[in-house]
């Protein structure tokens, strides 16, 4: 018997890739890990190809056994990871003997881990990828306690001989996002496009795969008499009913309260909100570690 025997999931564990790109013309989204770069990396740490089949880990609570010995390496949010009670660094390359308990914990900054082993994860594909899409519910089902993984054949490169491995601070400060104007800024009003861009937004609690909403500042209730509500900062110029179009991830669109989300990895492929604004593509993984709260400011492309 060889693999990784799941032993807790935490909230939500996934298996995922680098998605099912160039199919949206027949209604199926690209899915993949929503921090590729996350993923690559730590890929890259055991010597699999960047586009390998990992484990994407929300929030932490995760646990598994190694059946068999294994290299493997977490990246992404900013956790504690212990190997049989031992903590042991993230992005590094690990080696794990058979029995062995691996265990992640709730991060202290950002949401989301990820999990490589030498091999990758070989459970079956679906349409040419082991991605997840969490809105179609299409490809490998959300990891269960007991789910036993194999591991896939071993790669032809080695496992590279690193001691450090540089990366980017996540941080829990305000995030700055760069973005293009989008497909539909002329439907906005001047003020809106200046607002867009100007004021700190604030990721709210409604987020998950497909996409993550944004909220305004707030106005204190003692400012506005009793109303708490935010002001509407993206007012519409045109107010048409706009036809579905094609969507992408990083698509920012904004529905009538005025409020926008910024679609991701498992976004649908068309929509009826203008797109105000388009996430630059090097912007749009520091959207999977975007925590409820967290301010987010556009900058332009």
């Amino acid at each position: 018997m060889s693999g990784l025997r799941i032993l807790r999931t935490g909230p939500l564990a996934l298996v995922e890739d680098l998605g099912r790109p160039g199919l949206a013309a027949v209604g199926v989204s690209p899915s993949g890990a929503l921090d590729r770069g996350a993923l690559g990396l730590a890929n890259r740490l055991v010597g699999n190809p960047t586009d390998t089949a990992g484990l994407e880990l929300l929030l932490g609570g995760f646990a598994a056994r190694f059946e068999s010995a294994a290299w493997f390496a977490v990246t992404g949010a900013a956790t504690r990871v212990t190997l049989d009670g031992h903590p042991v660094d993230p992005d590094t390359a690990v080696h794990a003997g058979a029995g062995a308990e691996l265990r992640i914990a709730p991060p202290v900054v950002g949401v989301r881990s990820y999990l490589a082993v030498r091999g990758g994860i070989a459970v079956e594909a679906v349409l040419g990828s082991r991605s997840r899409d969490t809105l179609a519910r299409l490809g490998p089902a959300p990891l269960a306690e007991g789910d036993l993984l194999p591991f896939g054949l071993e790669p032809a490169d080695p496992v590279p001989s690193v001691d450090f491995v540089p990366t980017a601070d996540l941080g829990d400060g305000p995030l700055e996002v760069r973005a293009h104007r989008g497909p539909r800024a002329d439907w906005f009003t001047p003020a809106a496009l200046d607002a867009f861009f100007t004021v700190e937004w604030r990721a709210s609690a409604d987020g998950d795969r497909v996409g993550v909403r944004l909220d305004p500042p707030r106005i204190p209730a003692h400012a506005r008499g009793v109303d708490p509500a935010p002001p509407l900062l993206l007012e519409r110029a045109v107010r048409d009913e706009l036809p579905s179009e094609p969507m992408v991830a990083g698509a920012v669109q904004v529905s009538p309260d005025g409020r926008p989300t910024v679609l991701l990895a498992d976004h649908p492929v068309t929509g009826g909100y203008p797109v105000i604004a388009v996430v630059a593509a090097r912007s749009l993984d520091a959207f999977a570690q975007l925590r409820p709260g967290q301010a987010v400011h556009f900058r332009h492309a």
